[in-house]
């Protein structure tokens, strides 16, 4: 008896110091469970699923389970009766780990996976072997004065070609070369000038690419560039020097060099994947017109023959969390007065389509959604930062103020600032569409962060932090969603 009446007077201190939310359920508080996290990771980064490729079969089952999870603890379907909201995303199978080999003269050296290479998300299926041209960022933009290709013949060769611009400064003119940072216009360019293939100097796997007949490609290690430069008698530390200088440093490497790529894939045009859209409906008959977004992307990247990408940071951990603090506002006695939308978004890999066609087709009116919070990786660290909290003060002291009572994290956060370049996160779409966007991630990694890499397993996460998330989830968006005064 004794025992029940500390733990009444307890859950009424504490619940006392938790401003400016009226109160909240500690039983569904707890029972966010860092194993049972755990299970959802892993369930997400099963084989079974393949990479979670947008697009594909196994992605649509990934989605399908998401979904199973929603119904099963009573959060409604968003998409007037369906839990999927569905969208065109063309894909690539990568059915072996292809081949490149380089030669140097009679030398002959057979590349690693994926240690040295990485096969082409979308590469056309079929091999080359030619001659290089180094062809800096692939750019071509007369209106900046500035033409990569202008001193070198690229028909029939294989470029090695850079990501990026050579400008980075984050300004009104970085707006201007922002077109050309996209990986889809580098490889049209690249055909256009007759290219035959590409070794392109960035190592990871990467769907947000573009398939185009006949052109084969694959994803080279920075230090393997440096050697096939060494061997032409060039610096690359210098070559990358005069490419910030803008000096478009071109060149045809000797002919003795030369690169063999071999790629085996079947394209698919016609595919669709879907972002699964799950709510909560509010509690208030005038507010539950208002809607509170927490959203992370569903994909992966794949799986290259017999490897999967398991994506687990990246991202079945953001989606573990929000699954995690969907299951506890469902059994909430505490019921938001907002409504609540969960959105586990597709095509982020391959170039956001699944925020871009949510935006474009909301379920709610953008002009009544008053806050999107994004989670992408947020699973592997010990510490939280929110983008966009020092903006949008308002909201975010829901978020600081339950870390601060209950969950006793570091937390760190930002200001929103314009970004001029190409949109890299769901969050910018959101934000982008005149929505007040938070980006939840982690800092202070226990793990190395095995960035779109076969190794990005469940053994980098740390549990802890996940439910840590989904508590500070469970919380701040209650807080939100409850707030009279927004």
């Amino acid at each position: 008896m004794k025992k029940k009446v500390l733990t009444v007077l307890l859950n009424v201190v504490l619940a006392s110091t938790l401003f400016a939310q009226e109160a909240f359920d500690f039983n569904a508080f707890h029972s966010i469970s860092s194993n049972e996290l755990m299970e959802f990771a892993t369930e997400l980064s099963a084989d079974k699923y393949q990479g979670r490729l947008s697009g594909s079969p196994e992605y649509l089952e990934a989605a399908k389970w998401c979904a199973s999870k929603f119904e099963e603890w009573g959060v409604q379907p968003a998409n007037k009766g369906s839990y999927f909201q569905y969208f065109p995303n063309a894909y690539s199978e990568v059915n072996t780990l292809g081949a490149v080999v380089y030669f140097n003269g009679d030398e002959k050296a057979y590349l690693d996976f994926p240690e040295d290479y990485i096969p082409g998300s979308n590469s056309a299926s079929g091999a080359v072997q030619a001659g290089l041209v180094y062809v800096g960022h692939g750019i071509t933009a007369p209106e900046l004065g500035y033409d990569d290709y202008a001193s070198v013949d690229v028909k029939g060769k294989i470029i090695i070609l850079e990501s990026g611009t050579p400008y980075t400064k984050n300004d009104e003119t970085l707006a201007k070369w922002s077109p050309y940072a996209y990986h889809r216009y580098k490889f049209r360019n690249a055909v256009k000038h007759g290219a035959a293939g590409m070794i392109y100097a960035s190592k990871l796997a990467n769907p947000n690419t573009v398939n185009l007949e006949g052109f084969v490609y694959a994803h080279v290690d920075n230090k393997v560039v440096a050697q096939i430069m060494a061997d032409a008698g060039k610096d690359y530390q210098q070559i990358r020097e005069q490419l910030k200088n803008m000096e478009t440093p071109s060149f045809q490497l000797p002919e003795e060099q030369k690169v063999f790529i071999r790629a085996e894939t079947k394209y698919f045009p016609d595919a669709q994947a879907c972002n699964v859209v799950a709510m909560i409906e509010g509690s208030d008959p005038e507010l539950k017109d208002e809607v509170i977004i927490i959203g992370g992307h569903l994909d992966g990247q794949g799986k290259m023959g017999d490897v999967t990408f398991s994506s687990a940071l990246d991202n079945a951990s953001g989606i573990s969390d929000i699954l995690g603090a969907a299951k506890a506002l469902a059994s909430s006695e505490v019921k938001p007065k907002r409504s609540v939308l969960f959105i586990l978004l597709g095509g982020e890999e391959c170039g956001l389509y699944g925020s871009k066609y949510y935006c474009n087709n909301p379920l709610f009116p953008l002009e009544k959604t008053k806050m999107m919070i994004n989670l992408d990786m947020v699973g592997n660290g010990t510490a939280f930062f929110v983008s966009g909290g020092k903006t949008h003060s308002q909201l975010f002291s829901h978020f600081q103020n339950a870390n601060n009572n209950f969950i006793h994290r570091e937390i760190g956060a930002s200001a929103v600032s314009k970004n001029y370049g190409r949109p890299r996160s769901d969050a910018s779409v959101f934000e982008a569409a005149g929505i007040k966007t938070f980006g939840l991630w982690t800092r202070n990694s226990v793990y190395p962060v095995h960035y779109h890499m076969p190794a990005d397993k469940t053994n980098v996460l740390t549990p802890e932090i996940m439910e840590d998330a989904a508590k500070l989830l469970y919380l701040g968006v209650l807080g939100v969603a409850n707030d009279n005064k927004l």
